[in-house]
C-alpha cells in the first residue's frame, strides 16, 4: 500500500469520524470553525464512542480504505480525461496543424498523430522506432512532431536549431529528426548544428534561422497546450480525442490510432 493512499485513507476516515461524532453531538461543526467552549462529560464520551467504532471498523475492515482511495482516483481520472477531450477540442487546431511543426509520413493523411518530445529524452529515442514502424506501415498516417524542449538548456538549444532547419528544409526534416534523436551523446546546439549542415546547409542560413522570434512563440504555444492537456514529460502523444503519457509501444499506438480512425469516419465522436 503506497503512502498516498494511507494519507489519503487516514484523511477519509478521520473526516468520516468528525461528521459522526457531529451528528451524535448534535452539531456538524463548519471545516476551520473553533469550539470555545469545552467539551461536556457526555459529548465526550460521544466522541471517544465514535473514534472507538471508526478505528475498530477500520482495523477490521481495512480495505474499505483501498477502495474508497480507488474510488477517488477514477472519480479524479474521469474528471482529468474530460478536461483534457476539452482542451483537445477546444485547441484542435493548434495541437493538429502548427504550421511550426514538424510532419513525418503523409503530410495528407487521413489520420493523425502528434508526439510531444525533447531531443534529449531517453525514452523518446526508444520510440522512435514506433513512428518509423507506424509511418512505414501505415500509408494514411500524418504524424506531427511537436518540438517540447524541457531537459535543460542543452535540449532547448538543440530544439532550437531543430526548428530553424526545419524552416529552412522541411522536406529532409524527418531524416534530420532521426539523426538528432538517434546522436549517441547528449543533444546541444553544437551537435544539432553538425546534423544540420551535414544535410547541406549553409551555416549562415541556418544561424540566421536561429533567430526568428517565431521560435520562441512556438515553444510558448507548446509549453501553454502541454498545460493545458496535462502534459509533463516525454514522450505524450495526442491521437484522436486521447493523450497516452509516456513510451506505450508501437502496438498501443496502432489501436489508438485505428480507435481515432473508425470513430472519425463514424462521426460516433
Amino acid at each position: 500500500m503506497n503512502k498516498a493512499i494511507v494519507v489519503g485513507s487516514l484523511g477519509i476516515a478521520l473526516s468520516f469520524a468528525m461528521l459522526a461524532f457531529g451528528y451524535l453531538s448534535g452539531t456538524t461543526p463548519a471545516i476551520g470553525a473553533r469550539d470555545q467552549s469545552p467539551l461536556s462529560a457526555s459529548a465526550e464520551m460521544d466522541r471517544e464512542t465514535v473514534e472507538t467504532i471508526v478505528r475498530n471498523y477500520l482495523l477490521t475492515n481495512p480495505e474499505i480504505m483501498i477502495e474508497v482511495q480507488a474510488a477517488l482516483e477514477e472519480k479524479q481520472d474521469a474528471e482529468r480525461q474530460f478536461a483534457q477531450t476539452e482542451a483537445i477540442r477546444s485547441s484542435s487546431d493548434l495541437i493538429f496543424n502548427a504550421d511550426y511543426d514538424g510532419l513525418v509520413g503523409n503530410p495528407a493523411g487521413t489520420t493523425t498523430i502528434v508526439e510531444f518530445f525533447d531531443y534529449n529524452c531517453g525514452y523518446c529515442r526508444r520510440a522512435l522506432s514506433d513512428m518509423q514502424e507506424l509511418v512505414a506501415a501505415d500509408p494514411e498516417l500524418r504524424f506531427v512532431l511537436k518540438e517540447f524542449p524541457i531537459l535543460g538548456p542543452d535540449s532547448r538549444k538543440a530544439h532550437v536549431v531543430s526548428m530553424a532547419f526545419r524552416a529552412l528544409a522541411p522536406e529532409q526534416y524527418g531524416e534530420f529528426h532521426e539523426a538528432l534523436l538517434n546522436f549517441p551523446g547528449r543533444a546541444n546546439e553544437d551537435t544539432a548544428m553538425k546534423i544540420a549542415l551535414s544535410f547541406g546547409i549553409g551555416e549562415e542560413a541556418l544561424r540566421d534561422a536561429m533567430n526568428d522570434t517565431g521560435i520562441e512563440a512556438a515553444f510558448n504555444e507548446t509549453y501553454a497546450l502541454a498545460s493545458e492537456l496535462a502534459i509533463t514529460g516525454t514522450p505524450s502523444y495526442v491521437v484522436g480525442q486521447e493523450v497516452i503519457f509516456g513510451a506505450q509501444g508501437r502496438e498501443l499506438l496502432a489501436e489508438k490510432i485505428e480507435s481515432a480512425r473508425s470513430c472519425a469516419e463514424s462521426a460516433s465522436c
